[in-house]
């Protein structure tokens, strides 16, 4: 048989041709690619992974990359059917195409198609240029080198994402946000049919209102995949059906922006991702922002323009929803401003945070008997919201009544130093907490936190005393929590925040709509300039935040009624989400107490009773208000052993001591005090500890008054302690001698003096004064 044999000519024409290939196969490799790091939109996502809040591309446009195992498959193959059929074949260029078109175009005399694959249309895409012989070649080259440097399935995604389709929307996730409301996860034919004909002319056929040229294309579209079935049997006869009635899109519709605040600061902090997956969920986020919505104009009529929601699942210490303020758009009031993560003054909120490391660190029990009475503590004298007192009143009342002297009181007896540590120890107030910078006002808002820590304290009280960080992107590692104070003193601070008929309690809600298994907390901070209100159930904790961004105060600020009424709707709200939670086992003992003090029963306590408590952490500060006496039954006078005379009769008498601060707060408001011991003269009583000087304060400065009489402007000496007497004294000068919850009063003159308060058993104390 007799072989071919090649010409000369047609041997240089075979190399030419390998040349060439080989030179093109090399410059496929060597060229650099088109420039694919287009700026796309950054998207914040819910915790499903829907968009939560869409950001514009740096250039100004919404341009969504495009996941292909994101996108409905039959929108790809209605793009495959229609655009490009043998995509998955060809090599970026389809010469049977080409052919087609040349001969169409020249047999009609006018161009009538290009013979574009899907693949040049995307090097167009990447490289525009005007519509010339050279730019086709051009675009030829480009699809080649594209299809072997990329997978197909890479180059569908690249040109998804950069499909035009009129004004600055982007590809096909884009559209179908700003034409649908939705993503490209799921469309309908009549939806597919849109998506492919707008981008065959986006300035014609892109949305608007009577846009009959879009509604021919699409219609015609429908039926084109119809025939070549991409859609069949009954999907083709709805759709038909559908597009008879159904216009298309007539304007764009907004992207998402939800969770304003928290989208911005997310990006800022995470400025290399594209997306950015959230602990958000799109139900707890519509209902915060439905709530802060509906309370704005309330708010605004009480001079209060800023406010914060967030709301932790605090099972899993993951941010859910968040508000960042009241209004974004009101730059008058600082909108812009996220405010859950600027430091506030907390009011009261930090009260169960010391209420239950007391009770953990056996200094207290919830029924302790504690005097909220006018009280010093150096230069600082506190009171209470209402500039009342109450008297004597348990410690779980004081909680769940927010009373602030208990409080001041409980924080000296724990230290403030060890209370900034355990706040450390929670990354609450991070900086700021530095030993030695706070005072006792700390407990009633002489710190500053954020609603996000202030969500951190309360989701760790919900979670029975166990600590972890808060998270609000998704891929954050969680951190093994750690325990701040036992379940069991948990358990007993939420039952006092339980309690229902509370001063705290918004005026115009009703109680017994509440959610089962609430508890909450109101905090207002001095000057009325931040309002408080945070609570958790079965499964959430929501903290409110209500304030101005300046700082300006409004005498609306009181927690429960410029922050409860949108706790309440927001728990509210949850509650439909939540199943009720099992009631958690605690390591409760019982522990015998004195029925009246609450504190460990003593052989003088005429009544006891059993309260629960923690095994690690049983007080061991016995009841200080009962004081057996044998009295003398001739003089009635009690005596202590040193005193008593084997010549005389004596009977045992129980007696309830008060302090007398406390006598003297009930003397001045007529109220009955209970009968104190009266001792036999030279028997002296050692119970308590050295007098405490209530006023005048440490460190006070007295001005005279010019021409009033000096024995007019008196000043009042009150002391606290369990002597029955005290003696006053002046630069050593005894001043008077009484009762010790009778106030004296001594009259000044100027200069500094030295003021000694004595008791009969010599325990004294001092304070330097100043009269100018």
């Amino acid at each position: 048989m007799r072989g071919w044999i090649l010409s000369p000519f047609g041997i240089w024409l075979v190399l030419l041709i390998n040349a060439a290939f080989l030179i093109l196969f090399v410059l496929a490799f060597s060229v650099p690619l088109p420039d694919r790091e287009t700026g796309w939109s950054t998207v914040v996502e819910y915790r499903d992974g829907t968009p939560a809040h869409v950001f514009l591309s740096p250039d100004d446009k919404w341009r969504l990359r495009v996941d292909l195992d994101a996108i409905d498959p039959k929108l790809i193959d209605a793009l495959v059917a229609l655009e490009d059929k043998r995509f998955w074949d060809h090599d970026g260029v389809d010469p049977i195409a080409i052919g087609r078109a040349a001969w169409s175009n020249l047999s009609s005399g006018q161009r009538v198609s290009g013979g574009s694959t899907l693949t040049m249309q995307l090097a167009r895409l990447l490289e525009p240029r005007e519509r010339t012989v050279p730019s086709k070649l051009l675009d030829m080259f480009r699809a080649a080198q594209l299809d072997l440097r990329l997978g197909k399935r890479e180059i569908l995604a690249e040109y998804l994402s950069r499909t035009p389709y009129g004004d600055n929307v982007e590809g096909v996730e884009s559209a179908a946000w700003a034409y649908f409301g939705h993503g490209a996860r799921h469309l309908t034919p009549l939806e597919i049919s849109t998506l492919l004909a707008v981008p065959q002319g986006p300035s014609r056929f892109r949305p608007r209102p009577n846009n009959v040229a879009l509604r021919t294309r699409r219609d015609a579209i429908l039926k084109k995949l119809i025939e070549a079935e991409v859609v069949t049997g009954d999907d083709a006869t709805a759709a038909l059906a559908e597009a008879a009635v159904e216009p298309p899109p007539d304007q764009l519709r907004p992207m998402p922006r939800d969770a304003r605040h928290a989208a911005i600061e997310l990006r800022a902090k995470y400025p290399e991702r594209e997306r950015i997956r959230s602990t958000l969920e799109s139900g707890a986020q519509a209902l915060v922002e439905r709530v802060v919505a509906l309370n704005t104009p309330t708010l605004h009529r009480k001079a209060i323009y800023g406010g914060s929601v967030v709301v932790v699942d605090h099972h899993t210490r993951e941010v859910v929803a968040i508000a960042g303020n009241l209004d974004f758009d009101d730059a008058k009031h600082g909108g812009q401003i996220a405010m859950f993560d600027r430091p506030r003054s907390p009011g009261s909120t930090l009260k169960p945070l010391l209420y239950a490391l007391a009770i953990d660190r056996g200094i207290a029990l919830p029924g302790y008997l504690v005097a909220d009475v006018p009280s010093q503590y150096g230069t600082y004298r506190p009171r209470n919201f209402d500039n009342d007192f109450a008297g004597l009143v348990t410690l779980e009342d004081s909680l769940s009544r927010s009373l602030n002297l208990p409080f001041v009181d409980l924080l000296a007896r724990l230290g403030v130093d060890h209370f900034v540590g355990e706040l450390d120890r929670m990354e609450i107030a991070g900086a700021r907490a530095i030993p030695g910078t706070y005072g006792l006002s700390m407990i009633v808002g002489g710190i500053e936190l954020t609603p996000l820590e202030v969500a951190g304290l309360y989701a760790t009280l919900a979670e029975d005393g166990s600590f972890a960080p808060l998270r609000l992107v998704v891929d954050d590692l969680p951190v093994v929590p750690s325990s701040i104070y036992a379940p069991g003193a948990a358990h007993l601070t939420r039952q006092a925040l339980a309690k229902k008929d509370r001063p705290d309690f918004p005026r115009r809600r009703d109680v017994s709509k509440l959610p089962p298994d609430i508890h909450w907390k109101t905090g207002t901070s001095f000057g009325f300039r931040d309002a408080w209100a945070v609570g958790s159930g079965a499964r959430y904790t929501a903290v409110v935040w209500t304030g101005n961004v300046d700082n300006k105060p409004s005498a609306e600020l009181v927690g429960s009624e410029a922050a409860g009424p949108l706790l309440f709707d927001v728990l509210e709200g949850l509650s439909d989400r939540t199943r009720r939670a099992p009631v958690p086992e605690v390591a409760l003992i019982e522990i015998e107490v004195c029925s009246y003090s609450g504190h460990v029963a003593t052989e003088s306590c005429p009544s006891r009773t059993k309260v629960p408590g923690l095994m690690h952490a049983v007080p061991t500060t016995p009841c200080p208000y009962h004081h057996a006496y044998e009295i003398d039954r001739e003089t009635g006078h009690a005596v202590l052993p040193a005193c008593r005379r084997s010549d005389r009769a004596y009977d045992t008498k129980t007696f309830t001591v008060l302090p007398s601060s406390v006598t003297s707060w009930l003397v001045d408001r007529n109220r009955t005090i209970p009968e104190a011991p009266v001792f036999e003269e030279g028997c002296i009583a050692e119970a308590g500890g050295s007098p405490v000087i209530v006023t005048p304060g440490e460190g006070l400065v007295i001005t005279l008054i010019p021409g009033m009489p000096e024995s007019q402007q008196a000043v009042p000496l009150a002391a606290s302690t369990r002597a029955s007497s005290v003696s006053w004294f002046v630069d050593g000068a005894l001043i008077a001698s009484g009762p010790a919850n009778r106030r004296q009063y001594w009259t000044p003159s100027i200069g500094k003096h030295s003021i000694v308060v004595a008791d009969a058993a010599g325990r004294k104390t001092r304070r330097v004064v100043e009269v100018r």
